[in-house]
């Protein structure tokens, strides 16, 4: 394919993203995304030490 179909076909594409807009679900986003009121609490993973698994930087 040349470059100027290429691009007129990229053109196209970009076009229809902008100007497409569907319809959105929100009550399902709503539900994915989990409205904050869970049973159980997020909680962060256990932090762990990044420095013991490099090797000690040798004298540069």
């Amino acid at each position: 394919m040349g470059r100027g179909r290429q691009k007129a076909k990229q053109t196209k594409v970009a076009r229809q993203l902008k100007y497409y807009s569907p319809s959105t679900d929100l009550s399902a986003l709503e539900r994915e995304l989990g409205n904050g009121s869970s049973d159980q609490p997020w909680e962060a993973p256990p932090a762990e030490d990044e420095d013991d698994d490099w090797p000690e930087a040798s004298g540069r």
